[in-house]
């Protein structure tokens, strides 16, 4: 019994253990088949949740898509295209001009003064019958943009003009000038003499002529300014131009159009306006060729010619006299007899400065010091000499001619005096002085009656106009007739006595002097840096238009006292400079043989030294073999209004050395001539354009497109280069 108990005990046993293992296995094979559903379950979730990020991110995407889609859309809504390769965006108002191949030429930010940001098209009754594109800023500005007359096919301008309706709202447009954006040149001689306007620093001041020891620019202006890439601005004669370089934001040239109380006083438009034209060409060359003013022949009769020609091919003898008892007519005698003895230089034009009269603006001549000047004159005339004298629009306090000329209301007024009261100013040697109202009718035939007096005593051949500056007009001036500003005296005066007058130079100008008359650069001390200035303001004046100018005598035109002058130069009467130091006196000869005109003061003879002699009877030989070329590219001048004495860039406007060379110069296209400037230098580089030169000292070939480095030139010699044709084979 006991035994099958046991047995069925543990059959029972056995097979509750079954069932448990059994209930077991079931457990975990039921677990077992969960797994996976848990694993697929999990694996579904993290697919969904990458999913829902993957769709998230595209829609983020899509909205930012959309949303730059629609800024960008609306930029360029705002920076529109005008005219094809203008770009202008409303909103910041800058600006880009573009070449052809979508190249920016030009860059800047228009309307600078304005503090609005979106404006509006214009109103109808405001919109041009031109088709300008118009817009104004909240009744505060309106711009006007079209495109102008091209002077040639390769040519393309746009006008640009801003009308303020505010009355202290001034148009201000700057342009960048770094040079990344290429190399700026024009408006004319800087007060640092910078021939790169790029590297100028000019306060924001009224563009009109100046005295650069007080002012920012010089005797010569015009608004012109020229970029390498091939872009130009000119700015129009009525705008009230201020003008600033490389000041209180970085790089830029700000145009301004602004009146104030002296040099834009006589307001032209009720509220300021700025009005200009760009111009882009496919090189800076072929634009500038394109804008000059063509053709001077007008007008021009054979004398006149015959004057343009003795001023190449002849000296001009300025008379050394300081002081009024330094001139006297036995002074003019002698020194002329001391150019005679010379020998190896032609006679020229004897020019007499304004001390030939007692006092400025007697148009008489001083019988104490002329008692025969007729007789004089005759002899001068009959060895071959000129004779010139020296005026100015100027009439002293002094004069006898003031009260006259006061009593027939010839002379510019006091403002708001009705022409009661005469302006006075002061020049030179005259503390107090009246200017010659040119715009009134009466005062042309008053002047040439007192001209047309000396000359039936005296045989006078041309005359010198010394006009001053802008600055040197009474301050608070008014004529007859209305003058845009003080610098378009110069124009009436030169217009008025066009014909009556035989006129062979100026002292300042903004316009180009009607032939004969060549310009004279400043006057500039007696030292290295007035030598070293020559050469920046020939070829700053020759760029802005003016063919024919007149550097001053070999050594300079004064010396400057040591202690800071706090006036323009021309309210002193400074001493000529003593002889010049001899190497100071050689190397500015050897500079001034090739320039058009050869002016003296100081002879060589002076020096009383074989070496000097030598030296300057070599260089009269070279001026003789120059003179052919400054012939020919003095008419090319009169055709073309093309400088005589060029940049080298004007030779090669795609050579990047040319751009920044401001000691070497171009006689047209002929002749490169590389002077030395500095004391005690007898090496030099020297750089050739493309094409083939003849070394000027030793007759080698050079070839171009190259420096010459420590180019060997000795006191007694010069550098020049004569262009050989191009199949010349060395």
């Amino acid at each position: 019994m006991m035994s099958n108990d046991f047995d069925t005990h543990s059959v029972l046993s056995n097979q509750a253990s079954i069932t448990s293992v059994n209930s077991l296995a079931s457990l975990l094979k039921e677990k077992m088949q969960n797994v996976p559903a848990i694993i697929r379950k999990k694996k579904r979730e993290t697919k969904d949740y990458k999913l829902r990020v993957f769709v998230g991110m595209l829609f983020l995407i899509i909205v930012f898509l959309v949303g730059y889609a629609y800024v960008m859309y609306n930029q360029k809504l705002l920076a529109k295209s005008y005219f094809e390769s203008i770009k202008f965006h409303k909103k910041t108002r800058n600006f880009r001009l573009l070449d052809g191949k979508g190249g920016e030429l030009l860059t800047g930010v228009l309307g600078t003064s304005l503090n609005i940001e979106q404006p509006y098209n214009c109103l109808p009754k405001d919109l041009k019958d031109d088709g300008s594109v118009c817009y104004e800023w909240n009744s505060k500005a309106r711009l006007y943009m079209n495109l102008a007359k091209s002077p040639g096919p390769d040519i393309k301008c746009y006008s640009f003009q801003w009308e303020s309706l505010l009355a202290d709202l001034y148009p201000t447009d700057c342009f960048d000038v770094s040079e990344e954006r290429g190399f700026w040149y024009g408006g004319g001689l800087t007060k640092g003499i910078e021939y790169i306007l790029g590297k100028a620093t000019i306060p924001a001041g009224p563009f009109v002529t100046g005295d650069i020891n007080m002012h920012q620019w010089g005797n010569a202006l015009k608004r012109y300014f020229l970029n390498s890439r091939g872009v130009a601005i000119q700015v129009d004669e009525k705008t009230p131009l201020y003008v600033s370089v490389n000041t209180d934001s970085g790089k830029r040239l700000c145009l301004q159009g602004k009146n104030d109380k002296f040099a834009f006083v006589n307001q032209q438009t009720r509220f300021p306006e700025l009005k200009y034209t760009v111009c882009s060409g496919p090189d800076m060359k072929t634009l500038h060729n394109g804008l000059m003013q063509k053709s001077l022949w007008d007008g021009l009769t054979e004398r006149d010619n015959d004057v343009i020609k003795s001023l190449l091919r002849e000296p001009v003898w300025q008379i050394p006299a300081s002081k009024q008892e330094d001139l006297t007519e036995v002074a003019i005698y002698n020194y002329t007899e001391s150019i005679i003895a010379l020998g190896y230089l032609r006679l020229g034009h004897v020019l007499v400065n304004e001390f030939w009269q007692r006092t400025i603006g007697d148009f008489r001549l001083d019988s104490e010091r002329f008692p025969t000047l007729d007789e004089t004159v005759n002899i001068l005339h009959r060895r071959g000499f000129r004779v010139s004298f020296m005026i100015q629009p100027f009439i002293s306090t002094e004069s006898s001619n003031f009260r006259e000329a006061v009593a027939k209301k010839l002379l510019i007024f006091e403002r708001e005096s009705e022409r009661s009261i005469p302006a006075l100013t002061r020049y030179k040697s005259t503390t107090s002085a009246g200017v010659l109202d040119v715009t009134n009718n009466a005062s042309i035939p008053w002047l040439a009656e007192q001209l047309k007096k000396i000359s039936e005593t005296v045989e006078i051949d041309s005359y010198f106009v010394d006009f001053g500056t802008a600055f040197n007009i009474p301050r608070y001036y008014q004529c007859s007739q209305t003058l845009v500003n003080p610098d378009e005296y110069k124009n009436y005066f030169m217009e008025r006595f066009e014909g009556t007058l035989s006129i062979f130079g100026v002292s300042s100008a903004i316009s180009v002097p009607r032939p004969p008359a060549f310009l004279s650069l400043p006057p500039v001390n007696s030292s290295w840096s007035g030598l070293q200035s020559i050469i920046p303001t020939m070829l700053s004046y020759g760029i802005i238009g003016f063919p024919f100018l007149m550097p001053g005598p070999v050594g300079g035109d004064f010396v400057l006292p040591t202690q800071q002058l706090k006036k323009m130069y021309s309210y002193y009467s400074f001493e000529l400079p003593p002889l010049p130091d001899k190497e100071l006196y050689i190397r500015w000869l050897q500079l001034a043989t090739f320039l058009p005109v050869l002016r003296f003061t100081h002879l060589p003879s002076e020096y009383r030294d074989e070496t000097v002699t030598v030296i300057a009877k070599e260089l009269a030989d070279i001026r003789q073999r120059v003179l052919p070329l400054l012939e020919r590219f003095s008419s090319i001048a009169m055709d073309e209004g093309l400088p005589i004495i060029r940049p080298l860039w004007m030779l090669d406007s795609t050579d990047v050395n040319c751009f920044s060379i401001d000691d070497e110069f171009s006689i047209g296209d002929g002749m490169i001539v590389a002077p030395v400037l500095k004391k005690g230098e007898t090496v030099r580089e020297v750089y050739l354009p493309q094409g083939v030169w003849k070394d000027g000292i030793d007759e080698s070939l050079r070839k171009g497109s190259r420096w010459i480095h420590n180019y060997h030139v000795p006191q007694n010699k010069v550098a020049y280069f004569i262009k050989m044709p191009d199949n010349t084979r060395f």
